[in-house]
């Protein structure tokens, strides 16, 4: 079967840690990784221009992506990891119609604050791919990308679509060291669940949207950014009830791990908008190290409130390693008592 991404583009969206001297390491073992699964990389213009850069010039970051989906040999968008302040691309892809002109249906792929550029293509009706990133996943330390993790990404290349995916057989404790030192350790691992069905029909079906809990608080709440609830608001960035209905909302916790009082809030600011009386299911990732699973697998129907809306538990997707990939766009088929989710193809 021809390979099906010829050409992959990597932006810094949000953080410009890619350009940092302390990320070479990671940085090249995840080049020759690309390149060794036949991909031809292309570093976005201002993607290595590291953290201070980024972080004052937003623009430059629009520019990027609006480059990367206007040139016709990239195949594929990588997005270099995550970070906190996408909603600031807004104005320069929105105020002006700019990514409107440009944008075109070309495999995106990227998690965390990330799920802000999911939304802001969703509105385009552009098809996307959720849940994992360059440094996070194509830079792994170990001698090869995680299993689980790899799986799913060479799928995504080779075919351009995710046909389903099942529960990873195990799950890693994250890294406290990303060192040069630690080039080569493996990872602790423990034996994973699978799919937990928390409450309503363990067979359900839509298409999936959503993404980091903690992004999508910032477009409710100023406590992290003062601007984001309005900046948010002028581009109407979260899709309107009518689009949510029938929809499956997945929801996945950062690596600053939420304590489930923060957890609780979050959740009730989603409430607040009224999804969870129109959606047809909810799937959660599993958090990090598996640190609060037990008190957010509670909070989750109790906020939620909704008995026949069925709430699944503990997929691999999110900060949790190993990451499968999620299409957004896609109608999708949860099947809790197969532990897979099917995808139509198109």
């Amino acid at each position: 079967m021809m390979q099906k991404v010829k050409k992959v583009a990597i932006v810094s969206l949000s953080s410009g840690v890619l350009g940092e001297d302390f990320v070479q390491h990671e940085v090249k073992i995840g080049l020759e990784r690309l390149r060794r699964f036949g991909l031809e990389v292309k570093f976005m213009e201002n993607a290595l221009k590291g953290l201070d850069y980024l972080k004052e010039h937003p623009e430059k970051r629009a520019e990027d992506l609006l480059q990367a989906f206007s040139d016709d040999s990239i195949d594929m968008i990588l997005c270099a990891i995550g970070g906190e302040d996408i909603y600031r691309l807004l104005p320069y892809l929105f105020e002006e119609g700019q990514l409107e002109k440009v944008v075109k249906q070309k495999i995106f792929l990227g998690f965390s604050d990330t799920t802000m550029n999911h939304l802001m293509l969703h509105k385009l009706g552009i098809k996307s791919f959720y849940g994992q990133a360059f440094l996070s996943d194509i830079c792994e330390l170990e001698e090869e990308m995680l299993p689980y993790s790899e799986k799913y990404f060479l799928e995504l290349i080779q075919s351009g679509s995710i046909r389903c995916i099942e529960p990873s057989p195990v799950w890693y404790e994250e890294r406290t060291d990303f060192g040069p030192k630690a080039i080569g350790t493996k990872r602790v691992s423990h034996e994973n669940e699978g799919f937990l069905l928390l409450q309503g029909s363990p067979v359900f079906q839509g298409e999936i949207l959503g993404g980091c809990i903690d992004t999508l608080y910032d477009i409710f709440d100023t406590t992290r950014h003062e601007d984001s609830v309005s900046l948010c608001k002028k581009y109407a960035l979260f899709p309107d009830l009518e689009d949510w209905k029938g929809k499956i909302l997945l929801l996945e916790s950062s690596e600053e791990q939420p304590h489930p009082e923060k957890y609780r809030k979050m959740l009730k600011a989603l409430k607040q908008s009224g999804i969870f009386e129109v959606l047809s299911g909810v799937l959660v990732g599993k958090p990090m190290d598996e640190r609060y699973a037990k008190e957010y697998q509670e909070i989750l129907p109790e906020v939620i409130d909704n008995p026949s809306l069925p709430i699944v538990f503990n997929l691999n997707v999110g900060h949790a390693t190993p990451r499968a990939i999620i299409p957004f766009g896609i109608m999708a088929k949860v099947d809790v008592l197969a532990q897979r989710i099917n995808f139509s193809r198109e």
